[in-house]
């Protein structure tokens, strides 16, 4: 290989090459060169099943042009999401300081629809479900609940939360949710309250059960489930529950799904990755400079 194109391959993430039919496919780098080639870890176990980048049966990079369809389980930023967060806001922002979840929910006023494809695209193929990590050339790395804090602010301890122990203050059969609007629209539009009236305790119940689906554990269906009620109940009872640990274990299992198809929605692991790449090109950088520093110096 030309000196020129080796190191172009060493740099990338994803190597293109076409067939002589004109598609156009790639391999998963960047491209180390044979002489550097090590040999795989017998120490740690490994899921055979797991086929490298280059023997994957078929990968529709066609997927990363279209970002929406990604991150279809986290809501877009429209006026009726933006309308009864807003609202909600107004009454319990105090609450949420309180069980520490303020910050959180603020990520919900931002479009997350911007990420790196290729980076997605490589950290999922490096994700070994034996070991639950990614599997880098610098070591295993993955999510912890220190990440978690970084990103969502979550609190990393808390109480553990027991669903079939939760006393109810009020009996799901006894509440107004209207159960039968279960897409994201219809329950915006059955429960949020009208324009200058307070904000009632079903209403913030329905709003946290609406903002767990949607905006926390991302859910598949892109409905809300009925199961986020007791845990919504919790928090507006001031419950200062562990959300971080339901979280990261959300996150285990997305990265678990997504290792088998790369048409999982991703959400928390694009955060988690890009935060990871901006703290080691910093470190990178830092170490550049003291090195430099230390040669002039010693001249």
């Amino acid at each position: 290989m030309e000196e020129a194109s080796l190191k172009i391959f060493q740099s990338q993430v994803l190597l293109p090459f076409t067939l002589e039919n004109g598609s156009i496919h790639a391999f998963l780098g960047p491209f180390i060169g044979q002489n550097k080639k090590k040999f795989g870890n017998y120490l740690l176990p490994e899921d055979s099943s797991m086929l490298p980048f280059i023997h994957s049966t078929k990968i529709d990079l066609a997927l990363f042009g279209d970002t929406t369809r990604i991150f279809r389980a986290f809501p877009p930023i429209k006026d009726i999401h933006s309308a009864w967060l807003s609202r909600v806001e107004g009454s319990m922002h105090s609450l949420w300081e309180e069980i520490g979840i303020s910050e959180f929910i603020q990520l919900a006023k931002f479009d997350l629809h911007l990420f790196d494809p290729q980076m997605l695209l490589s950290a999922i193929f490096f994700w070994n479900r034996e070991t639950r990590a990614f599997k880098f050339p610098c070591g295993f790395v993955c999510p912890t609940l220190l990440d978690i804090a970084a990103i969502t602010g979550l609190a990393p301890i808390g109480d553990r939360f027991y669903p079939d122990v939760f006393e109810e203050e009020i009996p799901v059969k006894e509440t107004s949710i209207s159960w039968d609007k279960k897409t994201y629209l219809a329950f915006i539009n059955a429960h949020m309250g009208k324009q200058g009236t307070p904000v009632s305790t079903l209403e913030h119940i329905a709003f946290l059960m609406y903002w767990l689906s949607a905006c926390v554990f991302c859910t598949p269906s892109l409905q809300v489930p009925k199961y986020y009620y007791m845990q919504a109940q919790a928090l507006h009872s001031k419950k200062k529950i562990c959300l971080s640990k339901l979280l990261l274990a959300s996150l285990y299992i997305c990265l678990n799904e997504a290792s088998e198809s790369l048409f999982r929605e991703w959400t928390l692991e694009s955060f988690w990755t890009t935060m990871v790449a901006s703290i080691m090109a910093q470190r990178d950088s830092r170490e550049e400079v003291f090195s430099n520093s230390n040669l002039h110096s010693s001249m």
